[in-house]
This record gives structure tokens, C-alpha cells and sequence, in this order.
């Protein structure tokens, strides 16, 4: 789950949808805003009415799992499908669309270590081609011994990069990896509103942390009717290794 912190306002919707072209179930989270200052606990959000459909007439209505969870029973996506989310909440409709990019597979993950504030740090880089001639959007995810990491944010775009081969250093701030621990890297294809989302969140947190003392700002959003949150359909391919 995305923390997100928002200007000091009401309460508002927010809404994190995702659809990938893995095997695993396809998730929305919808939950109430808190005031930047507040304690970071989100109130979920139970009873909404949530469906998935994509431009082949597949429609799936998702299920709530656990307070203000909704999972996918039926949907596979697929690069190149166009992916549209309804969400109503007390009578008020939300949505969204989002169509999955092409794959880009991940080639592998190696190791960069460097010497910061007196003592080594290493991080992971993730290795893959970039295909010439398209404009790709990159997100990336790291979990540790099993544990999603969340605090900092990786995106990238090939404005610079278009068509060469890609070593994306995943450059964190607020953890260290340590040699023999378990890496799991994903990576996302995704669209540049997915990826303009990430990044803002990136520039307001200062770091690329999420919990700094920068001021905060409200990141846009593809959902409609005054929701915050993001709606995603990307692909998802990922490498585990141990570290060295």
C-alpha cells in the first residue's frame, strides 16, 4: 500500500488499483485520506461496489476480502488491453482506464556498492533492454526477506535512454541490504500517468522517502470525480537473488 499524505483537507477517497499480467488475483484498495500531520493509519473503506472491465467485454465484479480490499475472481490481463475501473461508494461513481504496455523483461538484478556517510551501502540495479523507438515508463519494487519495501520510490523513463541497455541502480535512503539477505525486485511496465504519479510523490517527499519534513502536495490522479489514488494496468516481471 501506497502511504500517501495529502494537504490538510477533509477526508478524501483514495483509490489504489492494479491490474498485471501475472497469474496472482488483481487488487483495489480503497481507503479515506488523513491530514499530512495526522498518525499515518488510513481508514478503510467497506461495502463499495467495484468492477473491472477491459475492451474485450470481460467484466469482473471483485470481492471484498478483508475491510476495503476487493480482489479479482475471473480477469487476466494482458499487454495492450485497455483496463476500465468503476468504484461506487454511498452512490457516488468513480473510475478510471489505464492500458497495459508492452512487456519489457527484467534481464537480471546485480549489485553496486559504494562508500556513503563513512560506511558501504549496496544497492541493486536492475539490467534490461530498452526497446528503441517507444516511450517507456519503468516502476520498480523491492522486497526484503519477504518484507514489501515501500518508503522509497523508484521510476524511470527512457527519455534519455531510448533503445540502450539499462542499469537502473534502485539508490535507497532509508534501509540498508546486507549481504546474504533475500532480494525480490519487480518491475512494472507502466503508463506515463502511473509514472507521473510516483514521481511526484518522489519530488514531494524530498528523498525518496515518503515520511520527510518536505512540504506536501497532492499527487495527480487518472481517477475521476475528486478520488485520489492511481489506477494501473501493467506488466510485472521479477528476479530474486541474495545479495553479495
Amino acid at each position: 500500500m501506497v502511504t500517501l499524505q495529502l494537504n490538510n483537507a477533509p477526508p478524501q477517497l483514495v483509490i489504489e488499483g492494479n491490474v498485471t499480467d501475472g497469474l496472482q488475483p488483481d487488487t483495489v484498495k480503497i481507503m479515506r485520506s488523513v491530514n499530512f500531520y495526522a498518525d499515518n493509519t488510513f481508514p478503510m473503506v467497506s461495502g463499495a461496489s467495484v468492477t473491472i472491465s477491459d475492451n474485450t467485454g470481460v467484466t469482473d465484479h471483485l470481492t471484498e476480502t478483508s475491510p476495503g480490499v476487493y480482489i479479482t475472481s475471473t480477469l487476466q490481463g494482458k499487454p495492450g488491453n485497455t483496463y476500465n475501473l468503476s468504484v461506487v461508494v454511498n452512490d457516488t461513481t468513480y473510475s478510471a482506464s489505464s492500458t497495459m504496455p508492452l512487456l519489457v523483461p527484467l534481464d537480471s538484478i546485480t549489485f553496486r556498492s559504494s562508500n556513503r556517510f563513512n560506511r558501504s551501502q549496496i544497492n541493486a540495479v536492475a539490467n534490461f533492454q530498452d526497446p528503441p523507438g517507444v516511450k517507456n515508463y519503468y516502476r520498480f519494487q523491492e522486497y526484503i526477506n519477504g518484507t514489501p519495501f515501500t518508503k522509497d520510490i523508484f521510476v524511470f523513463d527512457d527519455r534519455l535512454s531510448d533503445g540502450k541497455y539499462i542499469q537502473y541502480e534502485l539508490d535507497m535512503d532509508s534501509i540498508y541490504l546486507y549481504v546474504g539477505d533475500q532480494l525480490k525486485v519487480d518491475m512494472y511496465c507502466v503508463e506515463k500517468n502511473d509514472y507521473d504519479y510516483f514521481f511526484q510523490l518522489l519530488r514531494s517527499s524530498g528523498t525518496g522517502t515518503f515520511n520527510t519534513n518536505a512540504s506536501p502536495a497532492n499527487p495527480s490522479t487518472n481517477i475521476s470525480n475528486g478520488a485520489y489514488g492511481y489506477f494501473s494496468a501493467h506488466t510485472d516481471r521479477s528476479k530474486t537473488v541474495a545479495v553479495y
